[in-house]
């Protein structure tokens, strides 16, 4: 009976002890985990206490959740982050193109699973650029888990498509026009072309970011799965009215933050959102397609703001 006594004292202790040990840790420091979901294994980045507001970082192409390092680091205080690696992203899993079916449908559902293995509700979207088809999906599916936007050049209107893009779009999958993109999308240069095209300061933004990009793309069959992504945009262009019906019918608060110099989504893709949500936080800001790499501190501020004082 003593030592029974004693293994249930020590065990509840060590309850004690974990408990407190989470209570007082500092859960505002970026922390990095994986989750498996239906077996692939996806990374992401999460900083602050999950018991607070969520919000869910959607990146782009062709990048990852490392575009959200510095949201992560500063709004861990008040709020909770998480920032996923799609599946053949970043440092997820990235079975090939004949393992996992790569389309933004699979792979909003894939983040679907994800958010529910995690057990997060009542969040808030950031997308920029392919989050935005990954995020319209899983909100359109799960509208009662959506609680806003932060919307960062991502477009869900045709009139946001540049002449870049839609060109893009015309193009039918051939070899030939695989290669073209192999040339035009996936070289040092190119992703570099990427970040910095539009921006009003190129020397500020760290090159750490298109070389860890190029780095990742061009592991072996990566830049197949990407092709794969990249030629099913055209199922995104025909559920843009969808996605313009849902944000009519819910108007969800809105927080905009929108790089005027994108070469692929043009500011008038973030002037169309304002046809369907009558109540926009709106900022045109003087950068390119990833306004994080020049903006970071002024997003961040409208971030907090946004969300202390604008969600219902």
């Amino acid at each position: 009976m003593k030592r029974l006594i004693s293994l249930l004292s020590a065990s509840l202790a060590l309850s004690f002890f974990s408990l407190s040990s989470y209570a007082d840790a500092d859960t505002s420091k970026v922390r990095y985990g994986t989750e498996n979901v239906k077996g692939v294994n996806i990374f992401f980045r999460e900083a602050g206490n999950p018991t607070k507001q969520a919000v869910v970082l959607l990146h782009g192409f062709p990048s990852s959740s490392y575009q959200y390092r510095e949201v992560l680091s500063a709004l861990g205080d008040e709020f909770y982050l998480i920032a996923p690696d799609y599946p053949g992203y970043g440092h997820s899993d990235k079975p090939k193109n004949t393992e996992y079916t790569y389309t933004f449908d699979n792979v909003a559902a894939t983040m679907q699973q994800f958010l529910e293995q995690k057990s997060i509700k009542n969040y808030v979207l950031m997308i920029h650029d392919f989050g935005a088809p990954v995020g319209f999906r899983i909100a359109t599916a799960n509208p009662n888990d959506v609680a806003g936007f932060v919307v960062m050049n991502g477009n869900a209107y045709e009139e946001g498509l540049s002449k870049i893009l839609q060109g893009s779009l015309q193009s039918k999958r051939t070899p030939e026009d695989e290669a073209k993109r192999k040339k035009s999308l996936f070289g040092l240069g190119s992703i570099k072309w990427q970040y910095t095209q539009g921006a009003r300061n190129p020397e500020s933004m760290t090159p750490d970011t298109w070389t860890l990009d190029h780095a990742i793309i061009n592991q072996p069959d990566v830049i197949e799965l990407n092709l794969d992504m990249l030629y099913d945009y055209n199922s995104n262009v025909a559920l843009y009215p969808k996605w313009q019906q849902y944000l009519r019918d819910t108007q969800p608060p809105l927080l905009m933050v929108w790089g005027k110099g994108d070469p692929f989504f043009i500011e008038a893709g973030a002037e169309a959102y304002k046809r369907d949500v009558k109540e926009i936080d709106y900022h045109i800001l003087d950068t390119g397609h990833f306004p994080l790499e020049e903006d970071a501190e002024f997003i961040v501020e409208k971030m907090r703001n946004f969300l202390k004082n604008s969600l219902n």
